[in-house]
């Protein structure tokens, strides 16, 4: 087997929000990455998925830190900032992976898996709708705020 090749770091911090937008609270991962986008801040990369799929493994193993976005229906109710640590396999058992996964397939495939995070926001309603709920918003407003923390504390800014 030959050794992964080493891995040109492109970015300090990307930020993957990922759902589905036409499902009310389910698109509050892609509306959050988009706010950071907007926010301009230097070295922070975003990316906007439905999904999680293998294709995002190369972006996230050239990145310093990753943030990895998402409703939760299952949440106890307050936004969630979790430390990942990578799976100990890559094999993809679905179409979609979740982050662990996706830092074992940046690591297994692209020889790094960087430092990451699992930002969750409460989920309330998924009705089709492009709205999304009071709590929902207001979620989404601290998860901003948490990863604007999250790079000062960094240094990423």
């Amino acid at each position: 087997m030959n050794p992964v090749p080493a891995v040109n770091i492109e970015t300090e911090l990307l930020v993957i929000g990922y759902g589905n937008t036409l499902r009310r609270d389910d698109g509050v991962g892609p509306r959050v990455a988009e706010a950071v986008e907007e926010l301009h801040l230097p070295n922070v990369r975003t990316l906007v998925c439905q999904q999680l799929s293998p294709e995002h493994a190369d972006p996230i193993s050239r990145a310093d830190m990753v943030v990895f976005v998402d409703a939760a229906v299952d949440s106890p109710g307050k936004v969630q900032l979790r430390k990942l640590e990578p799976n100990d396999s890559s094999q993809l058992m679905a179409h979609a992976a979740d982050p662990r996964t996706m830092l074992a397939l940046a690591r297994d495939v692209f020889g790094h898996a960087p430092q990451a995070w699992w930002l969750t926001i409460p989920a309330v309603n998924l009705d089709f709708c492009e709205e999304l709920s009071p709590e929902t918003q207001r979620g989404f407003e601290e998860a901003l705020e948490k990863i604007q923390e999250l790079c000062r504390a960094t240094r990423v800014n």
